[in-house]
């Protein structure tokens, strides 16, 4: 009987620190997700420029478009927001 509690006292243990793990895990996905919604286009245009300066050709407007992108990160940046504008920010 005493090896059963203790089997089952480990079992317990281990599910508590997995669910823990799946916490910090779901979280951090869901910081990445917000800065990637908050800084995507400028990441994607400055992917997409370092991929043409590589082909050898020249990428003005992806440099052009990753700096209009941060400028408006950085408008937005500024702006209060609430709960109640987070559905205007998901529809962009």
């Amino acid at each position: 009987m005493n090896f059963i509690s203790r089997t089952s006292a480990l079992i317990k243990q281990r599910g508590q620190g997995m669910t823990e793990y799946i916490i910090i895990v779901a979280l951090i996905a869901i910081a990445a997700i917000g800065v990637y919604s908050f800084f995507g286009q400028t990441v994607r245009q400055q992917t997409a420029g370092m991929a043409q300066e590589l082909s050898g050709k020249k990428a003005t407007n992806e440099i052009k478009g990753a700096q209009d992108a941060a400028k408006e990160a950085s408008t937005d940046a500024t702006k209060k927001k609430g709960m109640g504008d987070y559905e205007n920010t998901v529809s962009k």
